[in-house]
């Protein structure tokens, strides 16, 4: 079967050159000009893979994002920006993004990452982690895997797609040390070329999340040198 894939690219050209490419290599493409449009497709289709541009008008990249992400949807998104500055890349996967591909790109570095993009979601679906319930507990926090959410003590905070991964990916490994690229490699990709840094950055974000106060025990223990361990 056809992969589905939603792309946002407000640029004309852009976005017929991104359809040509993508359906000449089998993939099943739906496309949008602009944010409102590809919020109003996305309930139409399954789709496997979302592709949105960040800078488009009546609704931005990030917002679509955002708004997807709030709805639960899982598929993977990826972003098309013309800005190369980490601050726009933080702000992309905080609110759940799962890669970037900055402008201008070539054809073949698009279709990689797209590859990976789909490989990573079809090998994250036969995971371990999927054997938990829709709701858990983890740390001091009730994690809620439908709404995105962890609530501590009655206050209910959203968490990103990442966040949400690396909370299944723990607590189906309760008690056990997990390396950084164990870490890596079931919430990013086998394909993933980051830094571990940015894995330090989302443990750091979902601690604050899951803790009911600073003062607590840390749920998530850190391994000097190896990785971390969730002691639930």
């Amino acid at each position: 079967m056809k992969a589905k894939i939603l792309i946002a690219e407000d640029d004309a050209n852009i976005r017929t050159g991104l359809i040509a490419t993508l359906e000449s290599e089998g993939y099943a493409v739906t496309a949008a000009s602009d944010g409102a449009q590809a919020l109003k497709l996305f309930p139409q289709e399954k789709f496997d893979l979302v592709i949105l541009d960040v800078m488009m008008p009546k609704a931005s990249g990030y917002d679509v994002c955002r708004e997807l992400r709030a709805r639960g949807a899982r598929a993977p998104v990826c972003f098309l920006t013309a800005k190369g500055e980490e601050i726009d890349k933080v702000v992309g996967l905080k609110l759940g993004a799962d890669d970037y591909v900055t402008k201008p790109f070539g054809v073949h570095e698009l279709l990689a990452r797209v590859e990976a993009l789909l490989r990573r979601a079809r090998a994250g679906g036969e995971g371990k982690a999927v054997e938990l319930p829709p709701a858990f507990r983890f740390g001091a926090a009730e994690i809620d895997r439908r709404r995105f959410s962890a609530t501590v003590a009655g206050k209910t905070t959203a968490l990103t797609a990442r966040e949400l991964k690396l909370a299944e990916v723990f607590a189906a490994h309760a008690g056990e040390v997990l390396t950084r690229d164990a870490l890596l490699n079931a919430v990013w990709g086998i394909d993933y070329l980051g830094t571990t840094r940015t894995l330090d950055q989302h443990v750091a974000q979902l601690r604050k999340k899951i803790e009911a106060a600073s003062g607590d025990r840390e749920a998530i223990a850190t391994v000097h040198g190896v990785g971390y361990r969730y002691d639930g």
